[in-house]
């Protein structure tokens, strides 16, 4: 084990008017520490996910961290990014930190401000994190890269159009139970189903229903290492922490297959000595529906084509064998890109250890985060699991 998680603060998502990315961030950092029982001056390196790309003038928000305390003046404050996966690459890097032994303490923070960007700008922004020389003509959007593979995906298995209405339903549901949700509403299986006025398709397959929402937020954990966390009130241990990157362009790999990802969680897998059927539920990344319908297949939970009989089984359901996204997923909870994996973070942590509220599923115990940039570009995965609740 190379650090536990041993405090956590989470911002809500959503439209956050007359708050900056400093505001955002500073927030969660100074609950973060307190919910930790620690001060500024305990920490020994801070690691702050921000996508930026220019959603907002400010960037390198590094040391924004330090205008909460004069006592972090002078600390190592890194900036990560790794395209939607940023989150994750910070939790990933301190916890590289900690094994290093470089860090006894870290800060990790990730935090994002994108709805003050106007749509069609915000669709080239995330485009950056495509293959540019292949993938981003004229009017694509990632809404489209993954309508391309909900329609590979059906020439292959067969319409998957009902199961991603299923996933949406059901994260959708989820996330009336979340707190720090951007969109909290019921939606129902049939209106995700059903191409409307108010659910049009999007690209290809996609309804509005199948695609992640444009967020702003923050969120932020405290790392500490093993022996440290041993003396703190609560901490959340990692069994595993992986990361696989794939070939940037889509002509270059099986896009259908999430090969990336499903090597992630192989690697995962054999760091915590355990399988997907030792999981209690999955935090994974929703960013569309047909994203987390094949999520299933490479974590192996479902073999190839057959992860929509899984989503309309109920598998997945907070109350099924494998709860996924019981806080709401993207589709719910919202995609603030740097906060993203952060979250995800909090969130599996809250579950793993009893404390998730009206979010909790029936089943405590181990839980998967999957986080990944790009379509499967950069895919990490931890497995957590309670050292002390």
């Amino acid at each position: 084990m190379s650090g536990c998680i041993v405090g956590w603060a989470h911002g809500k998502f959503g439209k956050r008017e007359g708050l900056d990315l400093e505001a955002l961030l500073t927030e969660v950092c100074v609950k973060a520490l307190a919910d930790a029982g620690l001060a500024p001056g305990d920490v020994d390196e801070i690691y702050v996910g921000h996508f930026g790309g220019g959603f907002v003038k400010q960037d390198f928000p590094a040391s924004l961290v330090l205008q909460t305390s004069d006592a972090f003046r002078f600390k190592p404050a890194t900036r990560v990014e790794n395209a939607c996966a940023t989150g994750s690459a910070a939790v990933h890097m301190g916890l590289n930190a900690l094994a290093a032994k470089k860090a006894r303490i870290v800060l990790v923070a990730g935090v994002e401000k994108m709805t003050e960007t106007p749509g069609d700008v915000v669709g080239g922004i995330l485009m950056k994190a495509s293959y540019v020389k292949e993938e981003d003509r004229p009017g694509m959007s990632f809404a489209g890269v993954f309508g391309q593979i909900a329609q590979l995906y059906a020439q292959r298995y067969g319409d998957p159009s009902d199961a991603m209405a299923k996933i949406a339903a059901k994260n959708h549901a989820n996330g009336c139970a979340n707190p720090y949700a951007q969109l909290r509403k019921d939606l129902g299986y049939e209106f995700c189903r059903t191409v409307s006025d108010k659910n049009p398709l999007v690209a290809g397959p996609l309804r509005r229903t199948d695609c992640s929402l444009v967020s702003d937020g923050a969120a932020a954990l405290v790392l500490a290492d093993f022996d440290t966390a041993l003396a703190m009130k609560k901490a959340v241990a990692f069994r595993a922490a992986a990361q696989v990157n794939d070939y940037l362009p889509m002509s270059r790999r099986d896009i259908v297959a999430f090969e990336g990802c499903a090597q992630a969680w192989q690697r995962a897998f054999g760091q915590a000595r355990a399988t997907v059927d030792d999981l209690k539920l999955v935090e994974t990344h929703d960013c569309f529906t047909i994203a987390e319908l094949v999520q299933y297949e490479a974590m192996g939970l479902a073999k190839p084509g057959e992860g929509g009989r899984v989503a309309l089984e109920g598998v997945t359901e907070k109350t099924g064998r494998l709860p996924v996204n019981a806080s709401g997923g993207l589709k719910s909870k919202g995609h603030p890109i740097g906060a993203t994996g952060v979250s995800m973070h909090i969130m599996a942590a809250m579950q793993a250890t009893g404390t998730a509220g009206d979010m909790q599923v029936p089943r405590p115990g181990l839980a998967g985060v999957f986080n990944m940039g790009g379509a499967a570009v950069a895919n990490y995965v931890s497995i957590l699991e309670p050292l002390r609740a």
